[in-house]
């Protein structure tokens, strides 16, 4: 005879059901933790001509911080003031990778240390040669080194080029292999959908990196679309966010050009939100 009873049995039975039954509640409590940054670069048809109001709204659509891709001419203690007069954080920043190289470098972490920008963030690099792959990633480890102590870190934003073989290797993986943990990998959910690659699966493989993501959907068969609308499998996606990934900021880039001035970013937070519930 079988040294449980049946009441053994059932207890035992109902604790595991409970428990998962738990996790994703778990889950969801993760996931509503992160706050949400919009990337500038989705207001671009605004802000150019009015940024006290294009970053008022924002902060009224209930964004939590802004990621920057270019400063119009504004000195960074002026973006500061009007960030903390808005009750927002910098979430990051878009620039090239010559500007965290050589005499520059000083100058762009004395900006990012005004605006208190934890993610400097090179938004795209292109070479069709795996030699040019390296040179990226051995510079930007450089890089990483350099800002680690100031407290900032170096990332790289991928589209969908960094998903087509050169020399039978994916330039997302070779880069991202190469660099060290301290590189970032700013992860594009909607471009690595749109490369029909599985965004879960990159997540997992550079677990911790992931510190920061542009959060957007992607349709092969819709114009208009915004967060939810699209193909992106968003329940794995968003319990890899909580969970292995590191992610301290969801950053939402509303880049398909359907809606016009802050009606994208709008749609956008509303769709990440009804996910998040």
């Amino acid at each position: 005879m079988s040294k449980y009873s049946r009441r053994d049995v059932f207890r035992h039975a109902a604790g595991t059901l409970g428990a998962l039954a738990a996790a994703p509640r778990l889950f969801s409590a993760a996931r509503k933790k992160l706050p949400i940054g919009v990337q500038l670069y989705s207001v671009r048809q605004t802000i150019g001509n009015d940024i006290p109001g294009t970053i008022a709204t924002i902060k009224k659509l209930g964004y939590d911080g802004v990621e920057f891709a270019g400063y119009y001419n504004k000195p960074a203690k002026e973006w500061r003031q009007l960030l903390d007069d808005n009750g927002l954080k910098c979430c990051g920043t878009h620039i090239g990778l010559n500007t965290m190289t050589g005499d520059r470098l000083k100058a762009t972490i004395e900006f990012n240390q005004i605006l208190g920008t934890p993610f400097l963030v090179v938004p795209s690099l292109s070479s069709k040669t795996l030699e040019g792959w390296a040179n990226y990633a051995d510079q930007m480890n450089q890089v990483a080194a350099q800002l680690k102590p100031v407290g900032m870190a170096v990332g790289y934003h991928t589209h969908t080029a960094e998903y087509v073989p050169i020399e039978g290797q994916l330039p997302m993986d070779y880069f991202f292999d190469r660099t060290g943990k301290d590189v970032i990998m700013q992860l594009d959910i909607g471009h690595c959908v749109h490369a029909k690659a599985d965004p879960v699966a990159y997540l997992k493989k550079y677990a911790g990196r992931a510190r920061t993501v542009h959060v957007k959907d992607w349709s092969f068969t819709k114009k208009e679309y915004s967060i939810g609308d699209g193909e992106v499998p968003w329940t794995p996606v968003l319990d890899a966010l909580a969970t292995v990934a590191g992610t301290e900021w969801y950053t939402i880039e509303e880049e398909t050009g359907a809606f016009p001035g802050t009606l994208g970013i709008e749609k956008s937070i509303q769709g990440l939100r009804k996910l998040l519930a």
